[in-house]
């Protein structure tokens, strides 16, 4: 295994471990931080019409095809604790080249997604103060949570436990005033109808549903980076596991809910929205202000101006424990893997500039948001692909981690790769051509870190 202390070729002086101070609610409150509670709220519309009105049975299904996922990083962080997850899981049971590839396919998404979430935070800023550009309030959000990351992760946990309680509350004024409303006027749409569809589009299709839950899975893309600090949780890589699995199955309750009841408010039928692709994005927000009012519309929409910026804290956290755990492994520039006061704080510099250019170019463009989300489900969809071949590779091929569990080490990971694998195919022709081009990038770096590693390997003394 990668060391975690110092290392040996004439740096013993520099600081090289990761500071062990989370526990297990901040484990959970990272992984909510990222997924974002009402992360349903932008693609409710979308979802919504492509699902034929069965919108919560599309996020039930989603919950579960994750769900194998989340149980293949519980396997293989127990047999590798250390940061930069999926990087170290397909390094020990696949190679170091599968390793690479899988890193680096993950830091795609690691760096893209926080760019998403700080743009839609600078959206939503410059809808409260249209005086400022949206460019500007972008690039204040990536300054304020680079600062807190900086000041460590145990800080940054805190200030985004008080973010989180508050994007819970909104969602708890949505949940009640929903039930109220519903209990007052009675339902838009039939009470089983966010389960079996609004029939406006034909009998109940299990292909549209199908289709919908491959862009529903994009809304749990986060959760996973709880493994990312793995290295600084105290009491084992066990709570690791356990936090990975309740994040994941509460966002799935709170994701079913908020879908169900709004379908249940929805004055829209799935038909119209399908019909009318830009009434799409706006149809949470249009529901909730139809049926409770605009000040619940303003409320949801600050609190995703907030919570959208500390997702992108918890991801941009994520990049830098990557970029630190490739860097130690001299997959990256050695640097990276350096560490002040527990905290690397060069890794999380480089992640917060590359992230600062995509958010602020982005924001600078009409298009950008477009852009941006189009291509920041591929790099993790391929790195979760590895993660399931990796239990595989470990367990099964290499019997390591003892005795085989075929429904547990062979089974599971398999459905789970078929899952991603999906998806993949049915992600935007963007989406994958970007993903094949920067594969490609990274399989020409990794040929030209191996042709190096030969020529070291052969000089003689």
């Amino acid at each position: 295994m990668a060391q975690t202390g110092t290392t040996a070729e004439g740096e013993a002086g520099e600081e090289r471990g990761l500071r062990r101070s989370l526990g297990f609610r901040d484990l959970v409150v990272y992984g909510l931080l990222f997924i974002a509670p009402m992360a349903p709220v932008g693609v409710f519309g979308t979802l919504d019409a492509k699902s034929h009105g069965a919108v919560a049975l599309v996020y039930l299904i989603a919950t579960v095809a994750m769900a194998f996922t989340a149980f293949s990083y519980a396997q293989m962080v127990r047999v590798v604790p250390q940061a930069g997850s999926v990087f170290a899981y397909a390094r020990v049971g696949l190679g170091g080249g599968a390793g690479f590839i899988a890193g680096w396919m993950a830091m795609l998404d690691y760096v893209l997604i926080p760019a998403v979430a700080y743009l839609f935070s600078g959206i939503a800023m410059e809808a409260l103060v249209p005086d400022v550009s949206r460019w500007v309030w972008t690039a204040l959000a990536v300054v304020i949570t680079t600062a807190l990351n900086l000041w460590g992760v145990r800080a940054a946990a805190r200030v985004g436990f008080l973010v989180l309680a508050l994007e819970i509350v909104v969602l708890l004024v949505f949940v009640a005033s929903a039930i109220v409303v519903l209990a007052r006027d009675g339902a838009e749409r039939g009470w089983l109808s966010p389960l079996s569809g609004d029939g406006t589009q034909g009998a109940f299709a299990l292909s549209a549903v199908v289709g919908a839950v491959s862009v529903a899975v994009l809304s749990y893309l986060g959760f996973d980076a709880i493994a990312s600090f793995a290295e600084e949780v105290t009491g084992g890589s066990a709570k690791v596991a356990r936090a990975l699995l309740f994040c994941l199955a509460l966002a799935g309750v709170l994701f079913v809910a908020q879908t169900y009841l709004a379908a249940l408010l929805e004055p829209v039928s799935s038909a119209r929205l399908a019909a009318d692709p830009v009434k799409q994005g706006s149809a949470f927000y249009d529901a909730v202000d139809a049926s409770v009012g605009g000040w619940l519309h303003d409320l949801v929409a600050v609190s995703k101006a907030i919570g959208a910026a500390f997702a992108a804290l918890a991801g941009q956290a994520a990049a830098g424990r990557l970029l630190f755990a490739m860097g130690r492994d001299r997959r990256l520039p050695g640097a990276l893997s350096r560490t002040n006061g527990g905290v690397p704080r060069l890794a999380l510099l480089v992640a917060a500039v590359i992230t600062l250019v995509a958010a602020v170019w982005a924001a600078r463009r009409d298009d950008g948001l477009d852009q941006l989300v189009s291509v920041v489900d591929v790099g993790a969809l391929t790195a979760f692909t590895l993660l399931h071949a990796s239990v595989v590779g470990w367990f099964a091929v290499r019997r390591a981690g003892g005795p085989v569990s075929w429904w547990r080490h062979v089974l599971v990971p398999v459905l789970g790769a078929a899952i991603t694998v999906a998806v993949i195919v049915e992600a935007s022709g963007t989406a994958q051509v970007v993903g094949a081009i920067w594969l490609a990038v990274g399989l020409v770096v990794l040929a030209a870190q191996s042709r190096g590693r030969r020529r070291t390997a052969d000089t003689p003394g």
